[in-house]
Order: C-alpha cells, then structure tokens, then sequence
C-alpha cells in the first residue's frame, strides 16, 4: 500500500505517517520549499531515499499549484491520500483570510481535480480523506454530530466547510472514494507552540524553571472538546477502510475551557497560574467560537474507534515532554550557550 500525505511536517502527518509505516505503508509526503528545513516532526522517520529499507519519501509541492499536484500523483501513484495540508491557526486567518481560502478550501479543490483526473486517465482508485474541523459548527449547538449543521465563525472554518462540501460533490458526482473526518481539538507533544495548549504547556514548563515570566492568553472561558492526536490519525485510517466512503465525528464527547487547561497543567507542575498568566485582547477572535463538544457516536459504531488517552493524561503527556525541553534549555543557558529570554507571548 502507499499513501501520499499533505501537510506531512504538521503534528497530525508526523502521527499518521508513524502509525502507516508501522502497517507496513509506502508513505509518499509533500512538503512546501523553504531556505530552512521544517522537517522536525518527522526526522526520526526519514532515511536517505537511495537506501533499500526507506519507505518514507518527500515531494516538493503546495496545494497552490494544481499542475505540481498532477505531477506527484502521477509519479507516486497512491493508493490512499490524506489532505492535512492547511493554514491551520484560527486565529491567523482573520489576519490572512485570502490566503486562507485558497490553500484550505481551493487547494482542496485543486487536489480533487488532480485525483479525478488521476483516476479517470488511469481507471485506478484513490481513497480520499479530507481533514476537517470541529470548527465547522461554530456557533451550532452542542453536542455536534455529522448532522449538526455548520455556522462557520473564521475564515479558516468557512473554508474548511467549503473544503468538507467539495468533498461530497466529487464523491457524489464522480464516485470517488472521498471521506470527511471532523476532527475536533487534538493535541499532543508535537503541537505548534502558537496554538493554545501548548502555548501552556510551554509556558508554564519554562516558569516553572525560571526561564521565563508570564504568558499572555486570548479567551479563557472557550470551551473545546481536546483529544490526543495519536488517537486521532488512526480515525483517519479506519475511514479508507470501509467498504463505503463516509463522513465521521472524531471526538472525545467531554468538553473544558481554558482556564480548566491552566488549573490542570498547573496543579501538575505545582504552581499558580493566575500569578503568571494574563489575559491580551490582541488574542481574542473577532467572532468567537464558546462551546465545542463532539459527538463520536457514528465513528464508535462504524469504525469500532474510541479514544484512548484522557484529557488529564494528555496535559501531563504535554508537560513532562516540554518540561524536559525546558530542562535542556536551563542547561545550555548555564553552560552560557544561550543568552537569550524567550517572548512571553509564545
């Protein structure tokens, strides 16, 4: 089997390319040029591609350019792909709402195309998964399952609801098999340091040590739905692997804010959050998003998934890998190998 991945340098491609290697996958990757390598996530899994046991390979490519999408598909040839690649932070697409739409919902179109093309030139199937978001629903209430219907509240959400609508046009259209996962929140060691838990969980590691004063947070009372992103990306899987393609909720079925994150992380490191965290409006969104609690009741019937890791394991799953992150850190700033404070903002 090979799958080709998007968005393979991100926590959830670095996960799922594990998790298809370990079954035995040719796991084909695209990752975007630039003057400096991106590839931490993924480095303990990549060996040179001229050595016979590699099975991990990377391709130059973006979801902006249609033709190098044809390309890729023409040389990889996958029997499975998973489109993860996106401007991912809420957040930013306020900022970069443009930009947004095109890499998230009309890249997801461009791929599409290329699939299409792929399998009408070739008369070979592609299974298709499209990732989407708990931030979909938006504003809908919760709990949210495949038949909630979506009220988007960011650029980033109304172009993953676009990105979700292809993705049933083209799999009722053309008979493609293309399957929609709304994931919701799912984090991990891995998680971008710009994204909320583990902004905290970074934070609060390098307080604890001294190497740092405060953190500056956004809206504390939004309420999510986080799961560990392990778990996750074999959801996905589970998905290309039924007879039929579907659309499924990927979801814990439990909910917290953030300020129930920091009383968490903070017990387990022994220290007092309200001292050290403050709140920045810069960070809050311009339409928010309160509550967002998934129903999984569908993927647990269907596909047998349930997650396994719980909501406090994963915040000290979080904290014991930055804590040792911060660890080293202390150690090279005494031996005067590092001179400089990190922002507090993250």
């Amino acid at each position: 089997m090979r799958a080709l991945i998007t968005g393979i340098t991100g926590q959830d491609g670095s996960y799922l390319s594990e998790f298809l290697l370990g079954k035995g996958y040719e796991v084909h990757g695209i990752i975007r040029r630039s003057s400096t390598f991106n590839t931490d996530r993924i480095d303990h899994l990549y060996h040179d591609p001229h050595h016979p046991s590699a099975q991990l390979f990377l391709h130059y490519g973006d979801l902006s350019d249609g033709t190098g999408l044809r390309h890729i598909l023409e040389k990889v040839q996958p029997n499975e792909i998973y489109n993860l690649a996106a401007q991912s932070h809420v957040r930013v697409s306020f900022d970069q709402a443009e930009y947004t739409a095109d890499v998230v919902a009309t890249g997801t179109l461009r791929l599409l195309e290329a699939v299409r093309d792929f399998s009408t030139n070739t008369g070979k199937q592609i299974r298709f998964y499209q990732a989407g978001s708990s931030e979909m629903f938006g504003a809908a209430p919760s709990p949210q399952n495949e038949n909630t219907p979506f009220h988007p509240r960011s650029p980033y959400a109304a172009s993953k609801v676009a990105a979700h609508w292809y993705t049933v046009n083209y799999r009722e259209a053309y008979g493609l098999f293309n399957c929609n996962g709304i994931l919701f929140n799912h984090e991990s060691p891995r998680r971008g340091e710009t994204f909320v838990t583990r902004k905290i969980t970074r934070g609060l590691t390098r307080i604890q040590l001294g190497l740092q004063k405060s953190i500056y947070l956004g809206y504390l009372d939004a309420r999510r739905d986080w799961g560990f992103a392990g778990d996750y990306v074999e959801a996905m899987w589970m998905m290309l692997q039924q007879s039929e393609p579907d659309d499924y909720v990927i979801a814990t079925g439990e909910s917290y804010t953030v300020r129930e994150f920091l009383d968490i992380a903070a017990e387990h490191l022994g220290i007092d959050w309200q001292a050290c965290v403050h709140v920045d409006p810069r960070y809050y969104r311009p339409s928010e998003v309160e509550v967002l609690k998934g129903d999984a009741s569908k993927a647990r019937e269907k596909l047998g998934w349930k997650p396994r890791v719980a909501f406090r394991q994963l915040i000290h799953m979080m904290l014991d890998h930055d804590r040792k992150l911060a660890e080293q850190e202390r150690m090279l700033r005494e031996a005067g190998m590092m001179d400089f404070e990190r922002g507090a903002g993250g």
